[in-house]
């Protein structure tokens, strides 16, 4: 059963392999400029430094890093700065807090990395909430999922 699941999901986000049927010029460039990026982009490796410290898979902290540098972010926060223009909740984070860093970040306008959102059930549930009840742009690459808080339309991207 588990590898039926698997096949579904895999199907279900096939659509957009590299980019094709992202109808969102922000979300395609995140998607072709650091998704599909292998090695760092830039001089600046504090995220990275700082997500492989705390457990994050150098994979996922080189596409972080390059979405830092990408977006124009200018500070970082990882498990509990939600008032920077990046935030990361780590595996660490507690799920019972996630909430509240959720409103944090969309009061500031910051944006907001999940990581591992489908670690477990319940942090499953609470990201698939996050995202209904989210009122921009969020988009989810089984890794982590964004929660953008700014301009953009109400879409969810699953990749």
């Amino acid at each position: 059963m588990p590898v039926i699941s698997q096949m579904l999901g895999r199907l279900s986000r096939a659509r957009y392999f590299r980019g094709h049927g992202v109808h969102s010029p922000f979300v395609y460039d995140i998607v072709r400029e650091v998704f599909m990026k292998h090695s760092l982009q830039g001089e600046d490796r504090e995220l990275y430094e700082a997500l492989c410290r705390a457990g994050v898979s150098p994979r996922r902290a080189v596409q972080l890093q390059n979405l830092f540098s990408h977006c124009g972010y200018r500070t970082f926060g990882v498990d509990g700065t939600e008032h920077a223009a990046l935030c990361v909740l780590t595996r660490n984070y507690p799920e019972n807090r996630i909430p509240t860093a959720v409103a944090a970040a969309a009061e500031s306008g910051s944006t907001l990395c999940i990581m591992e959102p489908y670690r477990s059930a319940m942090r499953c549930e609470l990201c698939s909430r996050i995202v209904r009840e989210h009122r921009s742009t969020t988009v989810d690459n089984r890794g982590y999922l964004l929660i953008f808080n700014n301009h953009l339309p109400k879409q969810h991207f699953r990749l």
